[in-house]
């Protein structure tokens, strides 16, 4: 069998649901004998390669650098994996949203809350615009299966795995589901 490409992302989140894939101690050993990590925060890759079979995406999309990259795993990804609750609901990420658009909230934490040289970051090309709504992953692109958890446990994690690289659907139910 051909070794499996496995990308992972962090979009907007706290980096908790890697924290948990890595939390898959000896496991990952087995994983990394059948799969190669093509694509991660925890790798030095920086452009996204085609023809990846598993990308897990953790986070809500919330600027437009995040729109681009779900995008373009969408178009080079076979399955997308939205994984732990911002990435399937928004989550604590998507609380801004309350406050309306972007602007409200760029305001209130870079002017109004400033303690010293308020300014609102601005820096095209290396500060990404705010989208006005943060939303959830499948709100953008198409989402072949959802891992909720905040952040998901690692045996959930290794159960969706296991599945998707043999070749099976991942038939996560009860404690497997449980969002938070």
């Amino acid at each position: 069998m051909d070794r499996v490409k496995l990308a992972t992302l962090w979009l907007g989140g706290c980096s908790g649901c890697h924290m948990s894939f890595l939390d898959l101690d000896e496991w990952l050993v087995e994983l990394a004998a059948r799969a190669d990590v093509v694509f991660s925060p925890v790798v030095d890759i920086k452009q996204y390669p085609e023809q990846v079979d598993v990308a897990l995406i953790e986070g809500a999309v919330c600027n437009e650098e995040h729109l681009e990259i779900v995008r373009r795993v969408r178009a080079r990804t076979r399955i997308v994996v939205s994984f732990g609750d911002c990435a399937v609901t928004g989550n604590v990420t998507a609380m801004r949203n309350v406050l309306g658009k972007a602007e409200p909230v760029l305001q209130r934490a870079y002017l109004e809350a400033a303690d010293e040289h308020p300014q609102i970051p601005a820096e095209p090309g290396i500060v990404p615009p705010l989208l006005d709504r943060v939303v959830p992953v499948h709100a953008v692109i198409p989402v072949d299966h959802y891992l909720p958890g905040c952040p998901p446990p690692a045996d959930r994690i290794r159960a969706l795995l296991e599945a998707l690289l043999d070749g099976r659907e991942p038939g996560l139910t009860g404690e497997q589901i449980k969002f938070g």
